[in-house]
């Protein structure tokens, strides 16, 4: 199996950062380049300007607060990434950025910042393990 492109999907929680760690070790050992993929909220859609904008501008701001810590951890390790940060659910998104960027495996949290959520309408992880087309690796 030759893995040289490793996408790394985040979303703040404890499970990404250590998702991350894990994606950073492999990506040394294998000399694959990592796209780190923050997925946000979609923008609302019933809101007049100036408010539309100033909500997509929090939006946009919170996202680039969220990813900046990943940025450092993937700096810190030393490995060649891209930063990826989009809009809609993570769960159609990763499978979408997977296909899209030749992705030779997904390495992710098994959990997001809503256990509780991931409960009730089913995780994140598992659908991007139903969906996705290459391998994915999901840690702890």
């Amino acid at each position: 199996m030759n893995i040289k492109k490793i996408l790394n999907p985040i979303d703040g929680s404890d499970h990404s950062i250590r998702s991350t760690r894990h994606a950073i070790e492999l990506a040394k050992l294998l000399d694959a380049r990592i796209v780190l993929l923050h997925c946000h909220a979609r923008f609302p859609i019933v809101l007049a300007e100036p408010y539309f904008q100033q909500a997509i501008d929090e939006i946009n701001k919170a996202s680039e607060e969220l990813v900046q810590p990943f940025i450092e951890l993937l700096e810190q390790g030393n490995v060649k990434f891209d930063v990826r940060i989009l809009e809609g659910a993570p769960g159609n998104k990763i499978p979408d950025v997977a296909g899209i960027e030749k992705i030779d495996l997904i390495v992710m949290g098994s959990r997001g910042v809503s256990d509780f959520t991931g409960l009730l309408l089913g995780s994140v992880a598992h659908q991007v393990i139903q969906k996705a087309q290459c391998p994915v690796f999901i840690t702890k």
